[in-house]
């Protein structure tokens, strides 16, 4: 019996049309609830920008690729990136004119890239932003993820120089940076189930990106978005239909969840 239900939040919960919560996955977050299923966010998102999900009832997130998870304002873990790694790509980014984003509880940006077309692309996209963030001046202590804006050329210098990194791309034009290979959508999700005493087995995931790949193959049963990555929908347990087309709602049907 399924006891948990893991959803990216990007062309998963969010259709990947008109990037809004389709009516049809918020009745299924609500007869999940009904069920006494447990329903967590796994996002590459920082924290800061679920708050339409707690509005849904979610409680427990996991943000920033997995480096951040929290029940409430519980932290339940968090791998923070160290000053020496922030300070050393950042330098690297602006030396080679590319934007980097910082999440904290929040996202703060380096101010390259304002009116670039790709990069504003990849923030509308991702994280459904319109506008630029704010410039960081001032590091804070805790950054739990780094963004990279570069396409697959331009991030090999990147991951030449930087070979004790974790880069996870998740857009055509974005990459988590990350500092520790424990550190991912799988790990944060294992770490939930030991906070929840729930086996493995009773899991369930859904995705449509790249970054999603480790978190399907390690649940009981990986669902891929209609919409998602070729390669993830290759390896997924199911390809449910597009998010724009009821495909969460779908797929927990297809499967009796719901």
């Amino acid at each position: 019996m399924y006891e948990i239900v893991f959803f990216d939040v990007d062309g998963t919960l969010y259709s990947e049309v008109d990037r809004v919560i389709p009516n049809s996955t918020k009745v299924a977050i609500k007869r999940l609830h009904e069920e006494g299923i447990k329903v967590v966010v796994a996002t590459g998102r920082p924290h800061s920008l679920c708050e339409e999900l707690v509005a849904l009832g979610i409680d427990t997130l996991i943000s920033s690729n997995g480096a951040l998870v929290k029940n409430h304002s519980e932290v339940i873990y968090k791998s923070v990136i160290s000053q020496k790694t922030a300070h050393e790509l950042s330098s690297f980014a602006e030396l080679h004119g590319h934007g980097i984003s910082y999440f904290t509880d929040s996202i703060s940006m380096n101010g390259i890239g304002v009116e670039e077309k790709r990069v504003r692309s990849a923030l509308a996209e991702t994280l459904g932003l319109i506008d630029y963030p704010s410039k960081l001046n001032t590091l804070p202590e805790e950054i739990y993820c780094i963004c990279l804006y570069a396409d697959e050329s331009e991030a090999e210098k990147f991951i030449g120089n930087f070979p004790q990194l974790q880069f996870v791309r998740f857009h055509d034009y974005v990459m988590n940076v990350l500092e520790t290979h424990i550190v991912s959508k799988s790990q944060a999700i294992k770490r939930v189930l030991d906070y929840y005493k729930i086996d493995v087995c009773n899991s369930i995931a859904f995705g449509d990106g790249g970054n999603d790949l480790d978190m399907l193959e390690f649940v009981g049963l990986g669902i891929a978005m209609g919409n998602g990555d070729e390669k993830l929908k290759r390896k997924a347990d199911f390809v449910t239909k597009k998010a724009s087309k009821d495909g969460v709602h779908y797929a927990l049907t297809q499967f009796g969840i719901i």
